[in-house]
């Protein structure tokens, strides 16, 4: 693990002539553009990086991360990412991609006080509300947390299926495809939650929008 900047940028020299080694052109076809067919709303947890997890090049996933990858609909940040992966760069896939053992989670799970990131915290704490009698049930708290866990990304699955630009594109065709995974620390696996969607037509009818 590196200790210094330094190190970081010994650490790109090394990448940088590691890539160059099987792939000569890499850096001039990468600079020319970018086509992704993914976006991944992910963790900030500096534990679980989008491409190396899944064995991936640069350029091939284009990521947002925030604490405990959520989707805020007031998260202009977000949004714009979103906006753009889904209407200029035209992702296939979006991953929200969680994991377990979250730290944000755990601590929206307890009664502690955070401070200032209370804030972004109560909108995890949404989700235990939503979901109270099934978590409450669960006497470990280890395996509670995982739950809760797996019902966040489940939540924020749903969360992305409500932003109208995204049911705009449906309107249009099959894509974009959302898919909720969890990722183990413990093991380095990453699982599908099997709630993909393409569509809005499990959300409550409030938040379907007519075509335009």
């Amino acid at each position: 693990m590196p200790e210094t900047h330094k190190e970081l940028l010994k650490g790109n020299r090394d990448w940088e002539r590691n890539i160059l080694k099987i792939a000569p052109d890499f850096f001039e076809k990468l600079s020319s553009s970018q086509s992704p067919k993914f976006l991944w709303i992910g963790c900030s947890d500096s534990r679980v990086p989008a491409t190396e997890i899944t064995n991936a090049l640069p350029g091939s996933i284009f990521v947002q991360r925030n604490i405990a990858n959520m989707v805020i609909h007031t998260d202009v940040n977000l949004l714009s990412v979103v906006y753009y992966a889904v209407k200029e760069l035209k992702v296939k896939h979006i991953i929200v991609c969680g994991h377990y053992g979250c730290g944000g989670v755990k601590a929206a799970m307890s009664n502690n006080n955070y401070g200032f990131l209370n804030n972004w915290l109560r909108h995890i704490k949404d989700v235990y509300r939503l979901h109270q009698e099934e978590l409450d049930s669960i006497e470990d708290e280890g395996q509670r947390l995982d739950r809760y866990v797996e019902l966040n990304i489940k939540e924020q699955v749903n969360n992305l299926s409500k932003v109208s630009f995204i049911q705009e594109e449906w309107e249009n065709g099959e894509f974009p495809y959302i898919h909720g995974w969890v990722y183990s620390l413990k093991d380095g696996l990453l699982q599908d939650l099997d709630v993909t969607t393409n569509n809005a037509e499990k959300l409550d009818q409030v938040f379907q929008y007519n075509p335009r």
